[in-house]
């Protein structure tokens, strides 16, 4: 086994283990934080697989973008409550049976797929550049459009902070 399978399956067994404590923990911040965790595997894993682009975009968009602004919110809800969120998991009887169904159908999929290798001919031309190109000028309305929904979201955030701090409570402990 080389370094680089060594690798893969080291990334690959800290994001099933991260995504299994999701399920697991009842502060919603440290499941926050193993989701954290569970996307930086995974992005790891794309750039083991040479997909270098989707790793980044990965990164930027998902750990860096949305589950900060996760996290925000759950700060945001724990300081205005002043307690830390909890949940608690009391449907175990339904989900281990509904949980198993689904990992047998999918193992079921996934022997019954071929996986013969095709080799094609490799692309001409930067392929990050080429989707670059194509964001900006062919999904350039979808591109700004999610941008002033998270400007949007941001500001709403930002504005819901500071009333509760003008009615007299602190947010800030």
């Amino acid at each position: 086994m080389n370094i680089a399978s060594t690798i893969f399956y080291f990334l690959e067994a800290v994001a099933a283990l991260a995504a299994i404590g999701i399920l697991i923990v009842r502060n919603v911040f440290y499941a926050a934080l193993l989701l954290l965790i569970t996307l930086l595997c995974i992005a790891g894993i794309y750039v083991l697989s040479f997909a270098e682009f989707i790793a980044v975009t990965q990164i930027l968009v998902y750990a860096g973008g949305i589950l900060v602004l996760i996290i925000f919110g759950i700060m945001l809800t724990s300081r205005i409550s002043g307690k830390p969120l909890m949940v608690s998991n009391k449907y175990w009887f339904v989900a281990i049976p509904a949980g198993g169904f689904f990992f047998v159908l999918l193992v079921n999929l996934f022997l019954k797929q071929s996986y013969a290798s095709s080799v094609s001919a490799p692309a001409s031309g930067n392929t990050i550049q080429r989707m670059g190109v194509s964001l900006m000028r062919d999904f350039i309305l979808p591109f700004e459009v999610a941008g002033i929904l998270l400007l949007v979201a941001l500001i709403g955030a930002a504005i819901t902070a500071s009333f509760m701090k003008k009615r007299g409570e602190d947010v800030s402990h």
